[in-house]
């Protein structure tokens, strides 16, 4: 499944070059995640139901095309692929042109939140990487 989130560019978001800050994009891509994850029936409650955290280990991300104030991006979000436990999403932001702004590939692990560990992925995550 994928997850599609729009976000209009805000002025509090832009650097001095007028255009969104390098570091906005990863918050960009994060709100795009935890839209996946709710739309997935993922969210914080049910994984802590199942004893375990998901942390971000590598973010790759590739800039494409500035980004100004007052632009409306959509912000994707895909499952790409599953470890043991690690796994990676795909997200890519658009803007209203369909022109690609920036991709990315995002790693995760899932951690027992008691011990702190990288932990098998349970199956109500994996499911969505088939």
């Amino acid at each position: 499944m994928e997850s599609k989130l729009d976000i209009i560019v805000r002025s509090t978001e832009i650097d001095v070059n007028g255009h969104v800050n390098n570091a906005k994009y990863l918050e960009y891509l994060e709100w795009g995640r935890e839209e996946w994850y709710e739309q997935s029936q993922l969210s914080y409650e049910t994984f802590g139901a199942m004893g375990i955290q998901t942390v971000t280990v590598n973010i790759t991300i590739n800039y494409k095309k500035e980004c100004k104030q007052g632009d409306q991006l959509t912000v994707t979000c895909r499952p790409d692929k599953m470890g043991r436990s690690s796994y990676v999403l795909k997200q890519e932001i658009f803007n209203k042109q369909g022109e690609l702004c920036a991709d990315a590939l995002v790693t995760s692990v899932t951690m027992d939140s008691a011990t702190r560990k990288s932990r098998e992925a349970p199956e109500a995550l994996r499911k969505h990487f088939d």
